[in-house]
């Protein structure tokens, strides 16, 4: 599959690794292609990775997946250009400066937000809530870590679960894309878990049943 990657952050280039190493074509989008970060990212990724402008890496990908600072995310949807059609996986959390919480939550999302600002796209809320530690090593001995995603496209969402797939966790459909609202506090609770209550980043969520 063809996936743009836009953010070489430790999000993105956790996932764009990841996919690259399963045989995927992954495009990072990129302001500066010379940057040094950039060059060591694309030689751990191997053959099947390569970087290009935003709206050049958008324009190749099947999957256009935004993994940037939420404050930043508007702006790279509009460097982005048309995406009316394309997959959209939308990664962030509208997390404050500080660690303290969301900037807004249970009424609307940034997956919402998104969805507004790319219209015709179909998006899909997803790698949002665990750390880029889990996503680059899913690996846990009890099991794979559940991997939540919502959306409203049934095909988007089936291209979600087999690329989180791909990276070693259990997709976990939590519904239509309102349930970000559910998704980004799960994402401050991981955060919070992580950093403030000390458990550190070497946990994750997950399934069990009976």
């Amino acid at each position: 599959m063809k996936i743009a990657v836009i953010g070489t952050g430790n999000v993105g280039g956790a996932l764009g690794k990841g996919w690259a190493k399963k045989g995927h074509s992954v495009t990072f989008g990129v302001r500066d292609k010379a940057d040094e970060k950039l060059k060591s990212l694309l030689k751990e990724a191997g053959p099947n990775a390569g970087a290009a402008s935003v709206q050049e890496a958008a324009a190749f990908g099947e999957v256009v997946v935004f993994a940037t600072p939420w404050s930043a995310t508007q702006d790279a949807i509009r460097s982005a250009g048309d995406l009316n059609g394309k997959i959209v996986f939308e990664c962030n959390n509208p997390v404050k400066p500080d660690l303290s919480g969301l900037q807004f939550g249970q009424t609307t999302s940034a997956a919402e937000q998104v969805a507004s600002w790319a219209p015709g796209a179909k998006v899909v809320k997803v790698f949002n809530t665990t750390g880029a530690g889990n996503m680059a090593n899913s690996h846990y001995p009890d099991g794979p870590p559940a991997m939540f995603y919502c959306g409203n496209d049934p095909g988007a969402k089936k291209v979600a679960a087999q690329l989180a797939s791909d990276l070693g966790f259990e997709p976990i459909d939590a519904g239509e894309i309102t349930s970000a609202r559910l998704l980004e506090p799960l994402a401050m609770l991981w955060i919070r878990l992580a950093y403030a209550q000390g458990l550190g980043p070497n946990f994750a969520f997950r399934i069990i049943r009976r």
